[in-house]
């Protein structure tokens, strides 16, 4: 049996600001609203669906997308035309850095609803024995 992931609710304070800022920063188009629902589809065909939600009813998530390295460059110099704050590690220790795991490269930032977004152009190696 296949199974694949299809899509997720990503909650936001406000849906179409926050759909707009993933596509931009990533290089991809915020499809049709549906229902209450702002789309941002990935090119495996995973759509994040935003919706607009309580700002005090968010509860931080965290999504990490796999990029190829012209992905990366390219979402890379938004990040930092932006001037958004990044980390090169997921607790923010290291401002103003990317990392290098895993023979790539990545990068760790927030979204306009506080979600923890990460761009890896590595997979991590999830077959290491635990320590």
């Amino acid at each position: 049996m296949s199974v694949e992931l299809n899509h997720t609710i990503v909650h936001a304070r406000d849906a179409r600001e926050s759909a707009e800022f993933l596509a931009h920063v990533l290089g991809l188009e915020v499809g049709t609203p549906w229902g209450p629902f702002v789309p941002v589809a990935t090119s495996n065909g995973v759509t994040l669906d935003f919706a607009s939600i309580p700002a005090e009813s968010i509860v931080m998530q965290h999504y990490a997308f796999l990029v190829t390295d012209e992905v990366f460059d390219a979402a890379f110099a938004r990040i930092r035309a932006e001037g958004l704050a990044h980390w090169a590690d997921p607790h923010g220790k290291l401002p103003g850095e990317i990392n290098h795991h895993h023979g790539g490269r990545g990068v760790y930032f927030l979204d306009p609803a506080g979600h923890g977004l990460e761009l890896i152009t590595r997979p991590y190696d999830t077959h290491l024995p635990a320590a």
